[in-house]
């Protein structure tokens, strides 16, 4: 079994970028760790091509090098935070909602080309951490992916909404320092939600289904 983790800083998360087996200090490697220890009895190889501040633009110029010519039999993406924040800060680059869905589009048919199963991963800021004048664009873009993972994915899980739910009770330094990139404790809750949203998938992958 082939599982590619992709997206922005969040899955690449200082991984050497000269060995993509390397998953860096973020959720992929918890995630991974997880899910080799429930299926000791299956060869898997994990990759992570996670660059930091990519865009959705960005993952259309690799898509051929990352993702089909990987051939993987899971994808684990997250991607779209970037395509909010570089907007406002000195890169002063705008991604329009219409831009934004064709990108997106372009690279689930890619991946919906080489067979794979995926699992979309939503993009968030966390509540309380100076980025509540981005919401507005973050939250158009997340109803672009939720959209797009009903045609395309076989699972989602809303980054956003969970952590919105648990920045009730706990401040947002908990899990990130800046609100985006996730410390150990932020790395662990997202590696525990997407490998409950993927068991049932590698379970079938695992089975040859």
């Amino acid at each position: 079994m082939k599982i590619l983790f992709q997206g922005d800083s969040v899955t690449d998360s200082g991984r050497d970028r000269s060995d993509y087996h390397d998953l860096g200090t973020g959720y992929a490697k918890f995630a991974a760790a997880m899910i080799s220890d429930a299926f000791r009895d299956t060869e898997i190889e994990f990759i992570n091509l996670g660059i930091s501040a990519n865009r959705t633009s960005h993952l259309i110029e690799r898509l051929q090098s990352d993702f089909v010519d990987i051939a993987p039999d899971l994808v684990i993406l997250l991607i779209g935070v970037n395509d909010v924040w570089h907007h406002y800060d000195a890169k002063n680059v705008q991604t329009t909602a219409e831009q934004f869905e064709f990108n997106l589009r372009t690279v689930l048919e890619a991946i919906r080309s080489t067979g794979a199963k995926l699992v979309m991963l939503e993009p968030y800021m966390m509540y309380g951490s100076n980025k509540d004048f981005m919401y507005e664009e973050l939250d158009e873009k997340i109803r672009i992916e939720r959209a797009l993972a009903h045609e395309y994915a076989d699972a989602y899980v809303p980054l956003h909404a969970l952590f919105a739910a648990e920045t009730v009770s706990k401040p947002y330094t908990t899990f990130s320092p800046d609100g985006v990139h996730p410390n150990t404790d932020g790395a662990a809750f997202i590696a525990q939600r997407v490998f409950d949203a993927a068991l049932p998938i590698l379970e079938e992958l695992a089975n040859g289904d």
